[in-house]
């Protein structure tokens, strides 16, 4: 609840989508990123892809599962902007290595690549309205 009230007194961007939106957007992409990214794994164990190709996608989910305690419960948005900045890059270069390999699960990944645009803009913006 704390963390709650925290987040409320940000200041935000009028454009800041409601604080109930987030469960269900997230809900939904972690579907997509388990199953595409499950995949990348049985590749990478039947030896169809070397670690480089799946390094970004297990870098990924680091800096993804960072953000929630660096946000909320370091309430430091400054490194909250370095992750999510980190998930994006880690989510480009993951689609640029897994294309030639399965060209799906970069078409799988394409609703979690343009939340995380919009996620990363969201928190660059919060970062600089709260400095």
């Amino acid at each position: 609840m704390s963390t709650y009230s925290w987040y409320q007194t940000l200041i935000k961007p009028s454009w800041s989508p409601p604080a109930w939106i987030f469960g269900p957007v997230w809900t939904f992409l972690y579907v997509l990123i388990a199953i595409s990214y499950g995949y990348v794994g049985y590749l990478f164990i039947n030896k169809r892809i070397s670690f480089w190709v799946v390094l970004p996608f297990i870098l990924n989910l680091v800096f993804n599962a960072l953000f929630t305690p660096i946000q909320f419960g370091w309430q430091n948005l400054p490194l909250a902007a370095l992750d999510i900045l980190l998930v994006l890059g880690t989510l480009i270069w993951g689609m640029a290595v897994i294309w030639p390999h399965a060209r799906w699960v970069v078409y799988a990944n394409i609703p979690y690549i343009l939340w995380v645009c919009f996620a990363t803009v969201l928190q660059l913006t919060v970062t600089w309205l709260n400095r």
